[in-house]
């Protein structure tokens, strides 16, 4: 496990990642610190999430998203509207 807290934390610099057992039917606990050490993210995420290189670039996708959020660089609100365009299937920009 100490490879993958390698990667992520490389993944997602400046940040450091640490995973710890949790008590929830063997998940592990991935918590995103500062550099100071502040806890800035918790997730619980599935071993199998961590071994399957599909599922961990999904788990960097959304750590990297909730970071951008935490850090007021991304609004909820955006990700819904994102969301709802893509749910439609038409995602269109107009530049003047």
């Amino acid at each position: 496990m100490e490879n993958i807290s390698l990667l992520l934390s490389d993944a997602l610099a400046p940040y450091c990642v640490s995973l710890a057992p949790s008590d929830r039917h063997g998940r592990l606990r991935l918590t995103v610190s500062d550099q100071a050490g502040a806890a800035i993210l918790h997730r619980d995420v599935a071993q199998s999430q961590l071994a399957d290189k599909r599922a961990l670039t999904d788990v960097v996708d959304g750590l990297h998203r909730d970071l951008m959020i935490a850090e007021g660089r991304l609004e909820p609100s955006m990700i819904a509207a994102l969301r709802a365009a893509c749910a439609g299937g038409q995602f269109a920009v107009e530049m003047h």
